[in-house]
């Protein structure tokens, strides 16, 4: 039974902004950013409360390393799962604004996500980009969420990883960003996605946690070895964070 009340909770909660969205995409820019704000806002945080109240699924936000957050930065992280995405719009709701770098299949017949990706201009970089020309997005990006105060999301990993392991961190995008944007870096860490990587798993999974974590603040770099300094540091900081986190039980913070 608490299978059924979730899948309907959840349906019900992301249809209809779904489909006003889709509606809303090609004939008003206000309207379908004002529904892309809802979406960002409001439905990632009930989600999270439904899969808590009918699965036992804790989100558990870690903020003591919160106060030392700039006003602006880039924001770098592990990747697990498509609900990275809500779990860190969740974890700063209002306070700042993220725009993610993603690979450009999510902005086409993906439910909630499309249409919100493309109207609120998040970085879409076709799978089939020369590096060249992926790095020209990554640029533009960059000046652009610096010009609009805006926090930028990057993956290093690339790609979801199946077992919620941290795979290797790739450097190119990750320089661009920082040498185009001028921001800060924060380290964050997350656990839990990989668990929800498919519908199966996300509506039978229960007694299972989200973790969110900032980790650690650098000044933005100014070299190649200041960047692959950060790179390298960051990924042994979010192993030993990931490691931590599960030698307690789920329903533990």
């Amino acid at each position: 039974m608490s299978t059924f009340i979730t899948v309907l909770c959840i349906f019900g909660m992301i249809l209809p902004p779904s489909v006003m969205n889709i509606i809303a995409y090609p004939v008003s820019y206000r309207w379908s950013l004002a529904i892309s704000d809802y979406i960002v806002y409001v439905c990632a945080r009930r989600l999270f409360a439904v899969m808590n109240c009918y699965r036992n699924f804790h989100y558990f936000a870690y903020r003591e390393n919160d106060k030392d957050l700039p006003e602006q930065f880039i924001l770098l992280s592990n990747h697990q799962s498509l609900l990275d995405i809500p779990a860190y719009m969740n974890y700063f709701r209002r306070e700042k604004v993220l725009r993610f770098v993603a690979k450009d299949s999510l902005s086409r017949h993906v439910p909630l996500v499309s249409e919100m990706l493309r109207t609120q201009e998040h970085c879409m970089i076709p799978r089939k980009a020369k590096p060249m020309e992926a790095m020209k997005y990554m640029e533009n990006f960059g000046k652009r969420v610096a010009e609009r105060n805006q926090i930028p999301v990057l993956f290093p990993e690339g790609t979801r990883t199946r077992d919620g392991n941290v795979g290797k961190f790739y450097s190119a995008g990750f320089r661009k960003l920082a040498e185009s944007s001028g921001l800060p870096v924060v380290v964050c860490a997350l656990d839990g996605g990989f668990a929800l990587r498919d519908l199966k798993k996300f509506f039978t999974m229960k007694n299972g946690s989200y973790r969110v974590k900032v980790l650690k603040v650098y000044d933005n770099p100014k070299t190649k070895e200041e960047e692959q300094k950060i790179l390298e540091e960051a990924r042994i900081m979010i192993m030993e964070q990931v490691e931590e986190w599960r030698k307690i039980p789920s329903n533990v913070r």
